[in-house]
């Protein structure tokens, strides 16, 4: 007996659009390459970052160069 495909749909985590999560959208779980990149933008520029504390102190970091 052959299972019938479950579809799985998740929100864009940049714009929120709903989509399929498949093997067909290579950007997921993004809608698109331009959400993919707006995400990749934030965490380069900082405005997302994970709490805790840093793992390289700045004068630390300084002291060896």
């Amino acid at each position: 007996m052959i299972e019938p495909s479950r579809t799985t749909i998740v929100q864009c985590p940049t714009c929120k659009t709903s989509l399929e999560w498949s093997s067909k959208n290579p950007q997921r779980p993004f809608c698109s390459e331009r959400c993919q990149k707006i995400d990749f933008g934030d965490w380069a520029s900082e405005s997302f970052a994970i709490a805790g504390e840093p793992a390289i102190v700045d004068a630390e970091f300084n002291d060896e160069f």
